[in-house]
């Protein structure tokens, strides 16, 4: 599923100081569960396949009632949970996050620390990376729930058109033969992009850069480390001699009709483009393939991520026990079937690595097996990422920067980068974290 479309506002412009926002602790049993009452639990999601696993929860619990709500994606949502806790009113039983902003949640006292569940238990069925994304400062605070392992989505008709029979393995590969698709002429190119942040770190992330660095309260920003800058360098050379498309968006009804015409030869995003491909790019069914990113060392594995979420407990919920119950069932236990066959792109290395996975032909995909692939791809990705406990704000704010990079042309990535940099250094500041 795409995590990452919607641009958040300014949540600077919403929320009190996040340093200053003492959780609410609400009862930590579960309503009477043990004495035989009734358990109505609340979870927000914008992930449509958790509801799907309701219905066998239920019938093994019949003593918990769950209700999903769409309680609004991203944003809207941690704008609403975290006026729930200060309203003391209304906080859910379990939330959903995209990765980077369970540090938000976390850091403050806002999540529930689920170690007393036995997390660590469960560690070896998820990709590292993904239970990576849900520890913080050494404690696990949510259980993973969806992935987005980066990989490259490409139409081989057109490729075979530029000449490439192959897709790219490295990206001086991917430099070349972004040359041939744009040799074909019109509006023919390898890729699009106008300023997609998770992308560009994807890239910087791969290549070893590790800009973000968190020590509890304590985070530094460099956007000047030797991975960070060859991944920077390297795509503002493919913008510098255009060869991308900067005039199409990403999720526009233009980056539908170039998918379908095939004159877009290829998007690298997260896994869970594999569903909504087929919806957008119907007329190219069949032509297009998925193959690992292309790598900065010819015969590396390494991939990083692009979305990916998970779900929490917030310390204000009135039903903990009962909450993380239905947490494990559908990321990890009974509930994972229904949801992977809703769709559903799960890090859990028991589906993964599944014989159906592994062997399923997929039509689209011209019946390459696609799961293979991506369970690599989820494999490969490198260790030791962090995002900043407010990359909610940070990502709106990078929006801005870089909206005026791609429409004007002026100035560099690398400068941007910059800006971007000084303005989460006064922002992080101002919010209580010693941030430089």
């Amino acid at each position: 599923m795409r995590l990452f479309q919607k641009q958040a506002g300014h949540l600077a412009a919403l929320l009190v100081p996040v340093l200053l926002l003492a959780a609410c602790t609400g009862g930590s049993g579960d309503g009477g569960d043990s004495a035989g009452k009734q358990v109505n639990l609340t979870v927000w999601s914008w992930d449509g396949t958790v509801a799907k696993s309701v219905p066998g929860f239920e019938a093994q619990n019949p003593g918990i009632k769950v209700k999903v709500v769409n309680a609004g994606s991203s944003f809207d949502e941690y704008t609403a949970l975290d006026n729930a806790i200060q309203a003391h009113s209304g906080v859910p039983d379990l939330a959903m996050f995209e990765y980077f902003a369970v540090p938000y949640f976390a850091i403050p006292g806002k999540l529930a620390d689920l170690q007393k569940y036995g997390v660590q238990d469960l560690k070896n069925d998820y990709v590292p990376a993904a239970w990576n994304d849900v520890t913080v400062n050494g404690k696990v605070y949510a259980l993973p729930s969806d992935y987005g392992p980066s990989a490259m989505f490409y139409n081989a008709v057109t490729l075979k058109k530029a000449g490439v029979n192959q897709p790219p393995a490295t990206w001086d590969e991917y430099y070349q033969d972004a040359k041939k698709v744009r040799a074909l002429g019109g509006n023919y190119y390898i890729a699009q992009d106008t300023g997609d942040l998770f992308f560009l770190l994807s890239l910087i992330w791969q290549a070893g850069g590790r800009p973000f660095k968190v020590d509890g309260t304590k985070v530094h920003i460099d956007f000047t480390d030797a991975g960070t800058t060859k991944a920077v360098a390297f795509w503002q050379k493919m913008l510098d001699e255009h060869l991308l498309n900067t005039k199409v968006t990403a999720w526009s009804d233009d980056w539908n009709r170039t998918l379908n015409d095939g004159t877009l030869a290829s998007q690298i995003m997260g896994g869970w483009l594999t569903s909504t491909l087929p919806e957008r790019a119907p007329k190219a069914a069949g032509k297009f393939r998925v193959a690992l990113m292309p790598q900065w060392n010819q015969g590396d594995r390494v991939g990083a991520e692009n979305g990916g979420s998970s779900f929490g407990v917030p310390a204000a919920a009135k039903n903990k026990d009962a909450a993380f119950k239905f947490l494990e069932y559908f990321t990890h236990g009974g509930g994972l079937a229904p949801r992977v066959a809703e769709g559903a792109f799960v890090p859990n290395t028991s589906v993964l690595s599944s014989t159906d996975n592994q062997n399923k032909p997929n039509k689209y995909f011209g019946d390459q097996k696609v799961g293979a692939v991506l369970a690599e791809a989820s494999d490969s990705v490198a260790s030791g990422w962090q995002f900043p406990p407010f990359f909610e704000w940070a990502r709106s704010t990078y929006g801005d920067l870089v909206t005026k990079f791609y429409t004007t042309g002026t100035g560099s990535l690398a400068e941007i980068l910059e800006q971007w940099k000084q303005q989460m250094i006064k922002y992080g500041n101002e919010q209580g974290f010693q941030v430089d």
